[in-house]
């Protein structure tokens, strides 16, 4: 991969990784504004609200982890490279999803072999 490629997905990871800290920034004020309500289904209806909020925030927890392992391979050298096949992941795949580790080959032949895994316990 080129020096500008490199440096065009560095930004892109950096600016991914900048917008999901404001946003957790952002729910972290939010949840700790109180909102006094006597109204019990008012209360079920905030609480499922905090709940949903946490669970998307535990998602980008997730994919920050992702973006953090993305730019240490674009340090290392290793960023774009297949974990499983040592083969160059597309261009393509990088822009749908710059945290890829794996090439679409190598994504589809995991992907199959978890579908299978169950099949084999079965028996």
């Amino acid at each position: 991969m080129s020096p500008q490629q490199l440096a065009f997905f560095r930004n892109l990871l950096e600016a991914k990784r900048a917008s999901l800290l404001r946003a957790a920034h952002e729910t972290m004020n939010h949840l700790q504004e109180f909102e006094p309500t006597s109204d019990v289904s008012d209360r079920a209806s905030l609480e499922e609200d905090h709940f949903l909020e946490f669970r998307v925030r535990d998602r980008e927890r997730k994919h920050l982890h992702a973006i953090d392992e993305a730019l240490a391979r674009i340090q290392d050298g290793s960023y774009g490279i297949c974990e499983q096949t040592g083969e160059m992941i597309g261009i393509a795949r990088l822009l749908v999803r710059p945290t890829a580790t794996l090439s679409i080959e190598a994504q589809e032949q995991q992907e199959l072999t978890r579908k299978m895994q169950p099949l084999k316990h079965r028996f």
